[in-house]
């Protein structure tokens, strides 16, 4: 959890985006990332009002997790997170991250993830600083740095979000944290290290992974970037 106690972060993890996948085979198109050696499963979650996409609710998370053993990373991006907070951990969510774009009292939120025994991040959009998270670092599991404009799956990486997991690292380590740095949009096999290299160690992928030919193949050649590192 987070807190004040100095260890070494997590090594690189990859998180497929189910956001990619073929809803139509999501339990066939999770098996597959799971048995290609996927580290957790991460679900997008939008109502439509905080980004302009919808995506899915809770029972699909009790879905995932009837099918899967994958950690699931479920990011809310949606107003007013804390209304649904406790029926998404109940559905199965391992990881809960939310807006600071999207909470008013975004203390009350962490605690709030915090409680329920799930892994508590916040995300910030790219144009979002990081003194957003100065009140609430050290209560936090992991950051989740948006490396595109949420809603759409797709998107090419912002090159300015590297400067931005670089501060954040800068900062977990100077104050001796043990905090991961997730980074989502746009991660591909030819630029996952130099996020790597920014200090970045959850890796979300969506359609780098779900329109390849071959899952296993793309994640062993991202972990192959990752060892290089």
């Amino acid at each position: 959890m987070g807190g004040t106690t100095a260890k070494k972060a997590s090594p690189g993890r990859i998180a497929p985006s189910i956001l990619s996948a073929d809803f139509a085979r999501l339990g066939e198109e999770v098996a597959a990332v799971s048995a290609a050696g996927a580290d957790l499963l991460h679900v997008d979650v939008m109502d439509g009002h905080f980004v302009p996409n919808l995506t899915i609710g809770p029972p699909v998370v009790t879905s995932l997790d009837h099918v899967t053993d994958l950690p699931l990373d479920v990011h809310l991006m949606i107003e007013r997170p804390e209304r649904s907070i406790e029926s998404f951990r109940k559905a199965g969510a391992d990881w809960i991250s939310v807006h600071a774009e999207a909470c008013t009292h975004l203390h009350r939120v962490v605690q709030q993830i915090r409680e329920t025994g799930a892994r508590a991040g916040v995300a910030l959009n790219p144009a979002t600083p990081l003194s957003h998270l100065d009140l609430v670092l050290a209560d936090l599991d992991f950051v989740l740095i948006m490396s595109v404009n949420p809603g759409f799956s797709g998107q090419k990486f912002i090159p300015a979000c590297l400067d931005k997991i670089r501060m954040m690292r800068a900062r977990i380590d100077r104050e001796r944290l043990s905090i991961d740095i997730e980074v989502d949009g746009g991660i591909k096999v030819d630029n996952i290290a130099e996020a790597a290299r920014a200090g970045a160690n959850v890796f979300v992928a969506g359609s780098s992974i779900f329109e390849s030919a071959d899952y296993a193949a793309t994640l062993s050649s991202m972990r192959k970037r990752l060892a290089a590192v």
